[in-house]
């Protein structure tokens, strides 16, 4: 039997273009703002009320920055599958700094396209194609790669 399991599914919006990057060992990530809400009517009030989260994803699998860097921009729907990790930077104050990620690793990772907006360039999909996946890339079953986390600039907070 597993003893703990840190596994994040979530479905939401991109908030913002994503940031492709190059770390300091040649790799390729994507960096992505995602946004889930919560919407529900007030028992008082009976007035409708909304409650975002955002969510820092970062991505270390080669195939999912090709496909984000092509597909994927501010208002796309997007379904992640990763891990919740923590790490710790130092700001420009020299002050510890921690920052809590959707990790989605060169293995054991998901990313599918559930919507695309049709105002998007000449990339874009067939905007008509609405909550069928549009495009889906997962990793494999088993790692043994590190996260990559070494290999970002810790003093750039998303």
């Amino acid at each position: 039997m597993v003893g703990s399991v840190n596994k994040v599914v979530l479905i939401g919006n991109i908030g913002k273009d994503p940031e492709i990057r190059n770390t300091n060992t040649g790799n390729r990530i994507a960096l992505l703002s995602l946004a889930t809400s919560d919407r529900w009517k007030d028992r008082e009030s009976g007035q409708p009320q909304e409650r975002t989260e955002w969510h820092r994803v970062v991505v270390f699998n080669e195939n999912l920055v090709d496909v984000i860097e092509k597909y994927v921009n501010k208002g796309t729907k997007i379904y992640v599958e990763g891990q919740l990790q923590t790490r710790k930077w130092q700001d420009q104050n020299g002050q510890d700094r921690y920052t809590t990620e959707v990790v989605l690793s060169r293995f054991k990772s998901e990313l599918v396209i559930l919507d695309k907006r049709a105002d998007n360039d000449n990339n874009s999909l067939d905007s008509s194609l609405s909550q069928e996946p549009v495009a889906a890339v997962g990793g494999s079953t088993s790692s043994s790669a590190s996260s990559g986390f070494d290999d970002l600039d810790d003093d750039i907070p998303f």
